[in-house]
């Protein structure tokens, strides 16, 4: 027992796992305070369903996904269960949740608020990197280079609590920018020590499970305020198809390969893939409340903005698919990853050609047409016959 509450930090090497390595319980615990993070980013854009809305949902998503990525990465070079470890994923999860409590006002009177809970998240994986690099000196290369630049960051955010809106955003950008840009010039650092990519890309893909889900819970929540109705009922089912489509599109055809670049210390190609995971998680969420809003459009029709908004957010879905795709194709990959390429970009251009006539379809209409772009990819992913 007492080598199980004090075990030190250690390499977890993917050849030396027993096993396919999958997501433990307690990452999944872990997930959870995420769930009501994005909840309350959705919420958020709910409210003002704009495009100054949609720049503050990118604002406020970019830190929540950064922190849910710092840990994931730790978790999956050096975690090992043990209670110490338990007890500091208790604490990022207190932390995070007092994030999603701040996200409300993050932009006004909560963004000092917002901003301590993303320094103290950050700081606490500066530390962990910190302590594993000392126990593990073969990571310690990579360990001083993220807690370095890590710290850096931090120092921007801790700076602009002190400084007046708007500019506190600016030292927000600086702080992200080089949180962004340290994983990026690892290089060789990361190919010495690379993550397990089996249980990587499994994380990855749980937090797009996640995002999907909020598209449920618009479905559910704009119908549950209606009544039931013909025009009502097939309206849910294409908002639901909608999510259908793009957790198929993901899950069948997105590879994980570019992820594997890392070991080799190509990070621009890694990285441009997992970092493609932020528009597509940020668009997958303005699309869920736009599903919400092309319901409520069906006793009043949505306004314009509203429809040209779910357009563009549905388009940035596929064009981000597209682009994940055309990222595998630099590692070499068939053709097939090519032709994914431009039947995304297909339907991104269509979707977003939708926003030209805006004013004179409905709402009803819109999301057909839209639900019938997705369900098309389907059925040429089925048919492509060198997948």
């Amino acid at each position: 027992m007492t080598r199980a509450i004090f075990q030190p930090p250690k390499l977890r090497r993917e050849e030396c796992e027993d096993g396919e390595r999958s997501a433990t319980w307690l990452e999944l615990f872990f997930d959870l305070i995420f769930v009501v993070a994005i909840a309350q980013l959705a919420h958020i854009f709910h409210e003002d369903f704009t495009f100054l809305g949609l720049a503050k949902l990118a604002l406020l998503f970019v830190p929540v996904w950064w922190c849910w990525i710092g840990a994931t990465f730790y978790d999956t070079r050096f975690d090992n269960d043990g209670l110490v470890d338990r007890l500091i994923t208790l604490l990022q999860m207190a932390i995070a949740a007092t994030m999603a409590a701040n996200i409300h006002h993050g932009l006004d009177t909560s963004s000092v608020g917002f901003a301590l809970s993303y320094i103290a998240f950050r700081g606490i994986l500066i530390c962990q990197y910190l302590h594993a690099g000392y126990h593990v000196p073969q990571a310690r290369l990579l360990t001083n280079w993220f807690a370095v630049g890590f710290s850096i960051s931090i120092i921007f955010w801790f700076a602009s609590i002190f400084v007046p809106l708007p500019w506190r955003f600016v030292l927000w950008g600086l702080g992200l920018i080089i949180d962004f840009a340290t994983p990026l010039t690892a290089g060789k650092r990361v190919a010495a020590v690379p993550p397990d990519m089996a249980h990587t890309t499994e994380r990855i893909g749980l937090f797009t499970i996640i995002v999907l889900g909020e598209s449920i819970v618009a479905v559910v929540g704009g119908v549950a305020e209606r009544e039931w109705t013909p025009a009502s009922i097939a309206i849910a089912l294409l908002g639901l198809s909608i999510a259908f489509s793009f957790w198929w599109m993901y899950f069948d055809t997105v590879e994980e390969s570019p992820l594997h670049a890392m070991r080799q210390g190509k990070m621009k190609i890694a990285l441009t893939w997992l970092y493609s995971h932020l528009p597509l998680a940020i668009g997958l969420t303005a699309t869920g409340v736009g599903v919400e809003k092309m319901i409520h459009g069906l006793a009043h029709d949505s306004a314009s903005s509203e429809k040209i908004l779910f357009c563009m957010a549905v388009s940035l879905c596929m064009a981000i698919l597209s682009n994940l795709h055309w990222t595998s194709c630099e590692l070499g990959q068939t053709k097939c990853k090519r032709i994914l390429t431009f039947y995304r970009l297909g339907a991104a251009a269509f979707i977003l050609s939708l926003v030209l006539a805006s004013n004179i379809l409905s709402s009803l209409m819109i999301i057909t047409l839209v639900a019938l772009a997705c369900t098309v990819q389907i059925a040429l992913d089925i048919f492509n016959t060198c997948s």
